[in-house]
């Protein structure tokens, strides 16, 4: 199976780097500084193990692949699509791991309903400013489905390509949909929680309420995946409720490390979407809300160019 992975950051980085590694026949689109940094070679840190690998590289797409596993920042996803153009051919699958929902529909309006595959990473990893893939813990799951659901020959086929990669789990479900509410319900309220009070987890559940200020959050998710159709199973409920509540917790979500770090972030994508989508199912989103304008008032500063200097 060709593959074309469009990115080498954290995401695309990790699995594209784990996958060549094993052998598999990887192509990383990326820009050119990026490409400049590869020419080193792509260096991956992680609790399964260290690697340096030789990537293939290209800055322009061209047909001939089986699978793009695109891997890119939820708000680059229109430069990423006119650079995935000249790879369409009508056979390519497209494995989207963005953050959030509304991505789908913009890639199935481009490349066609059929070629557009649900999917989701779960793993915490970060790129160094010398390019350098770190992965924080042992989260290391890519999951994926076609989207009208069960598991077909194609996506048996991604998880066999898949299969030989050390540190990573590739599986194709048949309730992709689901997954992906599962990982915007916990992903959202991870995001509410950690922008508005500039914090890890613990740190906030070490707070007095900050426990069950998240758990709040947590529930009004769970009631809006559930108006659109998608309720929360009891043990995934049980599991976010004791993460969210565990004082030593070291977790925090990308767009917080985002802030943190000056950069771009998802607000629109994540916040916005759960926003908009609780005012849909009529569940209260004053938390919603509030993260929602906090995150647009630090990209209003960060465009304004006021953000503090280190």
């Amino acid at each position: 199976m060709r593959v074309l992975v469009l990115g080498a950051g954290a995401l695309g980085g990790y699995f594209g780097g784990r996958l060549a590694e094993a052998g598999g026949d990887v192509t990383f689109l990326v820009r050119p500084a990026r490409a400049a940094q590869l020419a080193a070679g792509l260096r991956i840190e992680s609790p399964f193990g260290a690697a340096h690998i030789a990537p293939r590289v290209v800055t322009q797409a061209t047909p001939g692949f089986d699978l793009c596993l695109l891997a890119c920042k939820a708000y680059h996803l229109d430069d990423a699509i006119a650079s995935l153009r000249p790879a369409a051919d009508g056979r390519m699958a497209v494995l989207p791991v963005l953050n959030g929902l509304s991505h789908i529909a913009r890639l199935q309006a481009e490349f066609g309903a059929g070629a557009v595959l649900g999917g989701l990473a779960r793993i915490q990893a970060t790129l160094a400013p010398d390019g350098t893939v770190r992965q924080l813990n042992d989260w290391r799951w890519l999951t994926f489905g076609d989207w009208d659901g069960g598991v077909s020959d194609r996506t048996r086929a991604m998880a066999a390509a898949f299969a030989p990669a050390i540190g990573m789990v590739a599986e194709a479900v048949p309730d992709i949909r689901q997954r992906m509410w599962e990982k915007l319900v916990h992903l959202g309220t991870a995001g509410i929680c950690t922008v508005l009070m500039r914090a890890a987890v613990g740190e906030i559940a070490r707070s007095d309420g900050g426990a069950e200020f998240m758990r709040g959050v947590l529930r009004a998710n769970a009631a809006i995946a559930a108006a659109h159709g998608h309720p929360m199973p009891d043990a995934f409920m049980a599991q976010y409720d004791a993460l969210f509540g565990d004082t030593a917790s070291l977790y925090a979500t990308s767009m917080l490390r985002d802030i943190e770090a000056g950069a771009p972030a998802e607000i629109e994508h994540i916040l916005g979407f759960l926003s908009d989508a609780a005012t849909r199912a009529g569940v209260d989103g004053t938390a919603h809300r509030l993260a929602l304008l906090h995150g647009r008032a630090y990209l209003q500063r960060r465009a304004a160019g006021r953000l503090p200097t280190k």
